[in-house]
């Protein structure tokens, strides 16, 4: 039963984000604090997660996917209900008749330092609740009910067109020149935000321009996927707006935005650095993998990055750890925390790389290797 309710950690951590946000004030600098407490101090303490259990019942899996939009919905509403210019929908006064705690007075307390947590812990459910459980649904491509739920969840980041680059491209062009998502070495993380968002939009543009073109299909009509997908974030923002007014509404675009930043770091730690031949098999080498055990069971397997890029098919409960593949510096939220710090993100994972290149690169990939280390202006890359 544990193979099962282990993967409610996410519905667990949201709750509570919700909750404390609800409450306001320092609550939800709490919040936030705790989550990340959760996550790193989790990875550090506890080790990995490398079983590969039989599940009987992989439907129950499916719900708890499933469940991340309502969830997410609740997590947003308890955001821009917190900064509303009314008690929406008399929420407020209801939990007060009901439970007697006072809602109403607590959210005008919020100092500017407690708004700026609150983005910060929207746009991280937004980030993993949204994005992470997007990604696993969107891949079902066989699946109408979960690739509309996933659409939507990304659509929360005002990244539904992700659903289109990043299963026709990305995984096609993973860990060559041709993928945005890949970081070449010597990137910044902040550079890489805005050109793997900019390339990855173009990028889902042209694939969905070619899907169109072949079928017969004007390219500016409802046919689009990537125009149906803004106009999915489109009607978001509208019911912000209508519901809240204009200060949630730019609360809610900042945690979206904050969500969608969160997704291109995890891109660029996922296969910064990493070459392949781009006419040679995706191998799991060529992703950077973790066996973190708190963020295997948030994150829905996201972390064994290796087998899902090897097999892209494979549902998140089937993937395998891959002993023998290229380990993160350490689990999700503790290597984005490294990303986020360049001098100390190049002091750690250069040397993973030029280990990379000793052990798991072939001999067609040298050539590659040579060519990005003279671009990388990393001396230790360039001196390699």
């Amino acid at each position: 039963m544990f193979k099962y309710i282990k993967h409610s950690l996410f519905h667990v951590m949201g709750l509570l984000a919700a909750f404390m946000i609800l409450l306001g004030g320092h609550y939800i600098t709490i919040g936030l604090i705790a989550t990340m407490m959760v996550f790193i101090i989790g990875d550090l303490l506890l080790g990995d997660d490398k079983s590969t259990p039989e599940y009987s019942y992989p439907q129950i899996l499916t719900w708890q996917l499933w469940l991340a939009l309502p969830l997410l919905c609740f997590i947003v509403f308890a955001t821009i209900w917190q900064f509303a210019i009314t008690d929406i929908f008399g929420f407020g006064y209801t939990v007060q008749y009901l439970t007697g705690v006072d809602l109403l007075s607590n959210r005008a307390q919020a100092s500017t330092s407690e708004t700026i947590a609150c983005i910060f812990l929207t746009g991280f459910n937004i980030g993993m609740i949204g994005t992470i459980t997007g990604h696993e649904l969107t891949h079902r491509t066989a699946d109408p009910i979960s690739l509309l739920i996933g659409r939507w969840l990304l659509a929360f980041s005002f990244d539904a067109s992700f659903s289109v680059e990043h299963v026709y491209g990305h995984h096609r062009y993973v860990s060559t020149v041709n993928d945005p998502a890949t970081a070449p070495r010597g990137r910044s993380v902040y550079a890489h935000i805005f050109i793997s968002t900019y390339r990855g939009n173009i990028g889902a543009w042209k694939i969905e321009k070619k899907r169109l073109l072949k079928n017969n299909f004007p390219i500016l009509s409802f046919h689009n996927r990537v125009i149906r997908g803004y106009l999915m974030s489109l009607v978001l923002l509208i019911i912000t707006y209508l519901l809240a007014g204009i200060t949630a509404l730019f609360l809610f675009v900042a945690a979206g935005l904050w969500g969608k930043t969160l997704l291109e770091i995890v891109n660029y730690m996922e296969h910064y650095g990493i070459v392949r031949e781009p006419k040679t098999k995706v191998h799991p080498r060529h992703s950077w993998n973790t066996t973190k055990r708190v963020s295997s069971w948030a994150m829905f397997n996201l972390t064994r990055h290796s087998h899902h890029h090897a097999k892209a098919s494979v549902p998140f409960h089937q993937l395998k750890p891959m002993a023998n593949s290229p380990e993160m510096i350490s689990g999700y939220l503790g290597t984005i925390v490294v990303a986020m710090i360049p001098p100390l993100w190049h002091k750690l994972m250069t040397p993973k790389v030029l280990e990379w290149d000793k052990k798991f690169a072939s001999k067609e990939e040298q050539p590659l290797i040579k060519a990005a280390n003279r671009k990388s202006e990393i001396p230790a890359f360039q001196n390699a």
